[in-house]
């Protein structure tokens, strides 16, 4: 896997954003057991910039703490397989050989503030967001309740994994 973060607004936490986020996202993938070698790209940005984003390609004129950019379009949540078809083709590094697997944009702002509102770590938080956003980008959503709890179960058991545990 290749993981590029860049790091908008020079946020620093008591943690390494990158080998975390890249720790997270290969649990995600081994998860899911996704048979391809992927590229992902983690933004870290402000309510600003977010909020900017979330409106261009969403028309929500808000910030929030988390967007997915998947660039798979799936037919069943972590079903690969529609990657060995034409999308192969347009999800292709041809420098790298690697599947161009989507886009993660992470609100600083809301990590240190939703880590308060939830008694938990910043840690915790921003490893919470990237597995839900991975999960996004393998397909699954939560607009129904039996969607939520698939991914809520699954986020719990990739972080509980990683002993990444609510304080």
């Amino acid at each position: 896997m290749t993981f590029c973060v860049e790091n908008e607004v020079n946020a620093s936490f008591d943690f390494d954003i990158e080998q975390l986020g890249k720790t997270v996202a290969q649990a995600v993938l081994d998860e899911e057991k996704c048979p391809y070698e992927v590229e992902i790209n983690l933004i870290i940005t402000d309510d600003e910039g977010i909020r900017e984003i979330n409106n261009e390609f969403r028309q929500i004129d808000n910030p929030t703490d988390v967007l997915s950019f998947p660039n798979v379009s799936y037919e069943e949540p972590g079903d690969f397989s529609v990657i060995d078809g034409e999308q192969k083709i347009d999800l292709l590094n041809p420098d790298t050989g690697n599947i161009s697997f989507g886009d993660i944009v992470i609100n600083e702002n809301r990590v240190r503030s939703q880590a308060l509102e939830y008694g938990h770590s910043e840690k915790r938080e921003f490893a919470f967001l990237v597995a839900h956003s991975m999960l996004h980008l393998c397909g699954y959503d939560h607009m129904e309740a039996d969607e939520a709890a698939v991914m809520e179960g699954k986020q719990n058991d990739i972080l509980t994994s990683l002993g990444i545990t609510r304080d």
